[in-house]
């Protein structure tokens, strides 16, 4: 392990803004811009030696080469948070309660309704049902919930449970995940989140998780287990949490190796890859670990973009770096903005409170050079104003 890997929040510099990247970094960006895959090192060699603005260009010749044109997509949805109670007292998180505290809740199925139609008088697509690891909510309140949204309010896609959520369920009721994941698919779950990745390395996990919660090979099963049942999912990274690019890097080619056998299986797959930035305010690790910059968040985007070669689409995070960082996103690899964020509560625990309006997520794509175009959750293009009935179950 590298020197930086073992000093949490401590960096080899990368090449300074403006210079030029290395006779060896431009070999591999060419390549890569052409559709060349990048092993791990090279992809540490790029984190190292090249620079942002090379990065930055290559990143978007793979855009572009994926999704010709101007057009950029966003959501219309809402994250509800079922619960935050959660027994895995995570370093990274302000948003959990333990079992007990006054603070804890479970939203009952009536609130969660409110919060649906909300979403849908928005013109909503979808909803992110999302908790935390509740240990005394037994299997038949996820299979209620499921049914209930199905039942009452079939167009909207329940896009619903992290790999962490769903492992633990799995060694609560003693079952294998996959058989975990066809009880919740038959209760009405649509596709699964790709929350609870943070880094997928776990030297950086037994560091950042106060308790062991989905080692890296368990997150990689539950989607794998999902793809093969016909449910697409997304993956994430939450980086800026002390890790070297070694970890970040690690992290990816997880991501590309589960990715390949789902492929290769004519599975289902995943439809993204979501990076976004640590916010320490209000966490056990804020102050301890050096958190990234926007540029580094650039550099981690674009490289992401260019190692993860069988990902349709990469999004930027508006929502941690602010609308304009977001825009810039756009030229650095993303083709996608997520969602409008009606509602969102762990990231905002943390310090992050961007919201914006459907109008404002058109305008700040447009004043971007793009065509805005709303998808559903899976990335179906929506061309109606409402998106009626698109994700219709």
């Amino acid at each position: 392990m590298s020197t930086a890997a073992a000093l949490p929040g401590v960096l080899p510099a990368p090449v300074a803004p403006g210079a030029r990247s290395s006779p060896r970094a431009r070999t591999l960006l060419d390549r890569a811009a052409d559709g060349g895959r990048l092993s791990p090192d090279d992809a540490l060699l790029l984190f190292r030696e090249a620079s942002l603005l090379e990065l930055g260009a290559a990143a978007s010749a793979v855009r572009q080469r994926l999704h010709p044109g101007t057009v950029a997509t966003y959501q219309v949805d809402r994250n509800i948070n079922y619960t935050n109670v959660c027994i895995y007292r995570c370093r990274f998180c302000a948003f959990y309660r333990p079992s007990g505290d006054p603070e804890g809740y479970v939203l009952p199925l009536e609130e969660i309704g409110r919060k649906v139609e909300e979403t849908l008088a928005l013109g909503g697509t979808g909803v992110l049902l999302q908790g935390g690891v509740h240990a005394e909510l037994p299997f038949s309140f996820y299979e209620e919930l499921l049914g209930f949204l199905r039942r009452e309010y079939p167009g909207i896609h329940r896009h619903a449970f992290s790999a962490p959520e769903i492992y633990f369920l799995a060694k609560k009721e003693r079952t294998p995940v996959r058989e975990t994941l066809v009880r919740l698919k038959e209760a009405g779950l649509m596709s699964v989140p790709g929350g609870g990745a943070e880094i997928l390395e776990d030297g950086v996990r037994k560091r950042i998780f106060s308790l062991t919660k989905a080692p890296t090979e368990r997150w990689a099963e539950v989607h794998r287990e999902a793809h093969a049942l016909g449910l697409p999912t997304t993956a994430t990274m939450m980086f800026g949490v002390g890790e070297g690019y070694e970890e970040r890097v690690a992290h990816l080619d997880v991501v590309r190796r589960v990715q390949d056998g789902s492929l290769a299986a004519a599975a289902e797959s995943f439809t993204a890859f979501i990076p976004w930035t640590f916010q320490e305010e209000n966490t056990a690790l804020d102050g301890t670990v050096e958190t990234s910059t926007g540029f580094d968040y650039l550099r981690t985007l674009a490289l992401s973009r260019l190692y993860l070669d069988n990902v349709p689409h990469v999004q930027g995070s508006w929502v941690t770096q602010g609308k304009k960082i977001g825009q810039v996103s756009l030229f650095f690899g993303a083709d996608d903005l997520g969602s409008i964020m009606i509602e969102e509560n762990v990231v905002a625990a943390a310090g992050a409170h961007n919201r914006m309006t459907r109008a404002d997520m058109e305008a700040l794509l447009r004043d971007a050079g793009f065509t805005p175009v709303q998808r559903g959750s899976v990335y179906e293009r929506c061309h109606e104003p409402c998106c009626a009935g698109l994700n219709a179950g």
